[in-house]
Parts: C-alpha cells; structure tokens; sequence
C-alpha cells in the first residue's frame, strides 16, 4: 500500500486559482469550521499562531476527508522539526524566509528518506504511516512531498530564478508584508514599488511552470495578485474574521447608544 495521494500537489497542476486561508487559532474546532467553508487549502500556522506539534496534528486530524487541503507552515528552517511534522501527517510545508537555492536544496533533502534525503527512518511509529498500516510508506512518500518556500525579502527575490531551478520546490509563496518591510515600507504592500516587485515575482514563478502563491485579505488586492499569476490564493485569516465581525457588531450597538 503506498502513501496518501497528495491532493494539493496533485491540483496545483490543474489550470485553476486554489483559494485557501489563513488558521491561526492553534485549535482544531475553528479549523473544522473553516473547512465546511469551501477553502481549496488551509494554512496550519506554525510561525504567527501558537501551534505546536499536537495543535498541529489535531488540525490535521479533522481535516482528513474534507475539501480543505492541509498547508503546514512552520517557524524556521529546522530538519528536526521539519521530520517531527512530516511524520504526524503533513504532506505540505510552506517554510519562510528562504533566500538562496541553497536553502531550497536543503529543505527538499529534509522531506526526502535517505538516498535522495535526510529524513529520518522512523515511520513504523508514525501516524503518517498509519503506524506501520501502509507496508510501502518509506518507499512511496518522497513522490507526495509539496514544498512551497517563502520569499519575502530583496535577497530572496534576488535568488528567485536560482531558487525556482531547485527541484523538488512545488511552489514560491510571496510574502507581502515581510517583502514590504524589507524595502522600507513596514509592512506596506500597497506601495507602487512593492506592488511592482510582487508583479514581476509572480509571474517569473509562474513561467518557471512553479505554483504561485500569495496572500491578500483586501479582495481587489487579492484579485489584482489572481491577474498576476497567483494561483495558490490565500484570502483572509479566521482570526482577522472574527475580530472584524466581533468589532462591526459591538460598533452598531454602540452607534445607536
């Protein structure tokens, strides 16, 4: 029996905008809610959400036999961590703050079993395995690995082309707000010369055959990055949602005071 199928790696190569979200609750209730939304993707956010590895793998738990496919994001370029999470189920990582092909290179051998990698051989207790239920694990997982790397700063976007050249990269995620702090704007991805750098950064992602992704809460922003190439969109954020709602509703009451 062989690993799960990949399904986010497999639709990435439809022709077709994947719209996915943002889960920075750390809890799987409100990620279960998410799901029953329609998002093509989910992002389990282990960088700016307090997620750790049994937040993550509850996430990952009841999304199983949804339409939202799982996007694990983790805080920092570790293989350990990296294995940790491959081996409680994640079959998609998106890693930030990659700069150079060297670092891409790293980061596929951390998802690849040995010849091919560094991951370490221990699925036989692994929920990623069904522990020890898939006999052809080992040998078939490598093919379901998806890496989407973030480049989100000048030196990034410098080694682009070089990190797009890196087999076994599926995808370059776009960081706005990092990208626009890095050219002096704090986090201010509307102005002209972000908006420009994001532009041509799609679409080299995209001739370079790669998945293209990015993050928008503003629609016509988020529709302004789908015209330029993004295909892998991520739309809002739970938590942004219901701090905006939470806010709007106590606002109506308080206006008619």
């Amino acid at each position: 029996m062989p690993a799960p199928k990949n399904r986010l790696k497999s639709a990435l190569q439809d022709d077709r905008t994947l719209i996915g979200c943002w889960a920075g609750f750390a809890d799987p209730y409100p990620t279960e809610v998410l799901a029953t939304a329609g998002f093509d993707w989910l992002v389990i956010d282990g960088e700016h959400a307090p997620n750790d590895l049994r937040t993550i793998m509850a996430q990952l738990q009841v999304l199983e036999g949804t339409g939202a496919k799982p996007v694990v994001r983790l805080p920092m370029v570790e293989p350990w961590l990296i294995k940790q999470v491959l081996d409680i189920g994640a079959q998609t990582l998106l890693i930030p703050m990659v700069e150079s092909a060297a670092q891409a290179t790293d980061l596929v051998r951390a998802m690849r079993y040995p010849p091919a990698g560094i991951r370490g051989s221990g699925a036989a207790l692994a929920r990623a395995s069904r522990f020890s239920g898939i006999s052809d694990y080992i040998s078939t997982a490598d093919n379901e690995m998806c890496l989407i790397v973030q480049v989100e700063t000048r030196a990034g976007l410098a080694a682009l082309d070089d990190i797009l050249s890196v087999d076994g990269v599926d995808g370059v995620f776009v960081g706005p707000s990092d990208l626009a702090a890095d050219m002096g704007h704090q986090g201010d991805a509307a102005q002209e010369e972000v908006r420009t750098a994001i532009r041509d950064a799609l679409g080299r992602i995209r001739a370079a055959g790669k998945a293209a992704g990015i993050i928008a809460v503003d629609h016509a922003t988020a529709c302004d990055y789908r015209d330029w190439g993004a295909n892998l969109l991520a739309v809002g954020i739970d938590v942004v949602f219901m701090a905006r709602a939470a806010r709007e509703a106590v606002a109506r009451w308080r206006e008619n005071d």
